[in-house]
């Protein structure tokens, strides 16, 4: 796969706030202007891939090489910070978002050289701590799970899975077990964490909290799978079930505490490509394709397709987002709001 991008040249880097309920813009602030020093995936990749955060006060745009920047709702610049040019394996970019918890923003710096896992403080962008990392390029978003009263930081990563205090980024644990070039985010309840891998080596690994030290091969992995596994799209965790998509379009359910599949690599009506995770309301999935159809899965123990939403001309790699009874949809070249009539 080529890599894409204008190398070189000037870009701007844009932070947008829309009216959820009008999609009219409020304000669109050009955060820096750069030339990149390397490019992104062809088909997939920008330099804004790294989704923003917030904790409905202020929001925080991260660009990877390019820093991060911390907005109140009305557009005003509170802080910034710069970081060193990242590497990455083929030039493929810098999709790993931020974690937010409490007063603490979290990045993740995984790529061929000086990998690195650094907390800041919300407020200022103060550096609380930063912790060298042995790994390659990886793009998943760190999770925050907590365990007897203690937070832990949760990062995937081909070469370990590692858990760091998440207070002071002393390692916890850490386990091998995982694929090549991990994307999808861990997930975590009732004491578990699930992180998975689906290109090279494919692997989902069901890890009990509570341990420390190298838990590899231990009694802490409680099961592991490696059928129909997501290489990019992240899993839904809900009533003790675990879903999850492959970039070809087929859906797994699994029984998240023993790994019993309640039904495996069950294919959609027709095929699809899948890039954006699919997202859990109440009892439905919610599937956006390349292809422009949005798919209606219900939860539960059969597989079962409820609606296939179709948008023409259009292209869906980015993650559905609900808000309020309101699914907004980002395709390649448009923004989409869709709820019921006479709902707002």
């Amino acid at each position: 796969m080529r890599s894409g991008g204008a190398v070189g040249v000037d870009h701007k880097f844009v932070v947008m706030c829309i009216n959820r309920n009008t999609g009219k813009v409020i304000w669109e602030r050009t955060a820096k202007v750069a030339a990149p020093h390397e490019g992104y995936h062809a088909r997939y990749g920008s330099y804004a891939s790294n989704s923003p955060v917030t904790d409905g006060k202020m929001v925080y745009a991260f660009f990877g090489s390019r820093g991060i920047f911390a907005y109140d709702l009305d557009g005003k610049l509170i802080w910034q910070k710069d970081f060193p040019p990242q590497r990455m394996k083929l030039q493929f970019g810098e999709g790993a978002a931020p974690t937010l918890d409490g007063e603490t923003l979290y990045l993740k710096f995984d790529q061929e050289q000086d990998s690195s896992l650094l907390a800041l403080d919300k407020k200022t962008g103060k550096e609380l701590w930063r912790v060298a990392r042995e790994e390659g390029t990886s793009w998943s978003q760190p999770l925050v799970a907590e365990n007897g009263g203690k937070k832990q930081l949760v990062v995937s990563a081909s070469n370990k899975v590692r858990s760091y205090d998440a207070a002071t980024g002393k390692l916890i644990w850490e386990s091998t077990g995982l694929g090549a070039n991990v994307i999808p985010a861990p997930v975590a309840a009732g004491g578990m964490v699930y992180v998975m891998s689906g290109y090279q080596r494919p692997k989902l690994m069901a890890i009990k909290l509570g341990s420390e030290g190298d838990l590899t091969g231990s009694s802490s992995i409680v099961w592991t799978n490696d059928k129909g596994n997501s290489y990019t799209a992240s899993p839904v965790l809900n009533d003790g079930k675990l879903y999850f998509v492959t970039d070809n379009g087929m859906l797994s359910c699994l029984d998240a505490a023993t790994g019993q599949p309640y039904y495996l690599q069950q294919r959609f009506p027709k095929p699809y490509n899948l890039k954006s995770s699919p997202v859990g309301v109440g009892d439905r999935l919610y599937i956006s394709t390349e292809e422009g159809d949005v798919l209606v899965a219900k939860m539960g123990d059969t597989f079962k397709i409820l609606a296939t939403n179709t948008l023409s001309d259009q292209s869906f790699i980015a993650t559905p987002a609900v808000v309020d009874g309101s699914l907004y949809l980002r395709s390649e070249t448009n923004l989409f709001c869709i709820r019921e009539k006479g709902s707002h």
